[in-house]
């Protein structure tokens, strides 16, 4: 079984603000979770390589799982320090990408033409792109082949509108995943508000919020196997 390449953010902060963002804790460390539960083997890349801020209100979400990741010392390593630069990866040793999510995503993401790349790559030679909450704003721009958007009349799910609100960020977010989403030719679903919810549609698996983790990691997991 090839690795996972798990993609998370190097931002620490909201646009132009002083409010704190970065990683959502329990994306990242919920994923590794069940991937360490099938022996699937997997590594960390973010846009600029090396530290990764943690979002610090998805500290109020940790459960004991989440915290006996968080506790790893590969995890503290791997994940959060030392993240690999985008120069460092070889797509052809993974079977699959995963954007994880928080915030800060939104802002170094969209418009990273190496992960794009890599991305690409992978889903071009039978792999998988999988993502969860806002970690979709990493698939918005990645193209196939015939230069079309990947997620073009692609069944998807992220963080939805109607969650920004809740959370009390939509005008501070550059953009909606809900309507650029759409822009890009995909049909968005949804379900509740901050319920879990997964989907698959071929080789793309996403997940509308924090609470679809384990399930977009499950439904991955089948596939590789």
């Amino acid at each position: 079984m090839k690795r996972v390449l798990i993609v998370e953010t190097n931002v620490a902060k909201y646009g132009d603000t002083k409010e704190a963002t970065g990683l959502w804790l329990g994306e990242s460390a919920e994923f590794v979770d069940e991937l360490q539960k099938e022996d699937v083997q997997f590594d960390f890349i973010s846009p600029k390589g090396g530290f990764v801020p943690l979002d610090p209100r998805s500290m109020k979400y940790i459960d004991h799982s989440i915290m006996r990741i968080y506790e790893q010392p590969d995890f503290i390593e791997r994940a959060l320090r030392n993240t690999l630069k985008p120069a460092d990866v070889d797509p052809s040793q993974y079977a699959a990408i995963y954007y994880t999510g928080g915030h800060g995503v939104m802002w170094d993401f969209p418009d990273n033409i190496e992960i794009q790349q890599l991305a690409s790559s992978i889903y071009q030679y039978g792999g998988y792109l999988a993502s969860v909450c806002h970690g979709i704003v990493g698939l918005f721009n990645i193209r196939d082949h015939n230069n079309d958007y990947v997620i073009a009349n692609k069944n998807i799910t992220g963080f939805t509108t109607s969650e920004e609100v809740i959370a009390g960020k939509r005008k501070v977010v550059p953009f909606l995943n809900q309507q650029l989403a759409q822009k890009r030719g995909a049909n968005f679903n949804k379900k509740r508000f901050y319920k879990n919810y997964a989907i698959q549609d071929g080789r793309i698996i996403t997940g509308q919020n924090p609470f679809s983790v384990r399930s977009v990691a499950q439904l991955l997991i089948q596939e590789l196997k």
